[in-house]
């Protein structure tokens, strides 16, 4: 796995993680978190799927 793969699926758990809490203090903010995990989420592909292409 590539590292800037490895690090956006860092991110995009953390992002979950920060969702999860903010939803549960009742906090609506929670919504950008989700936002940053999807954006990570297909970052983590994206690099992924390239990796394998030029390999």
């Amino acid at each position: 796995m590539p590292r800037l793969a490895l690090y956006a699926l860092v991110v995009c758990v953390l992002a979950v993680a920060a969702a999860v809490v903010s939803f549960a203090q009742g906090s609506w903010l929670g919504i950008i978190w989700v936002l940053l995990a999807g954006l990570s989420s297909n970052m983590a592909w994206y690099y992924v799927r390239r990796a394998s292409q030029g390999a």
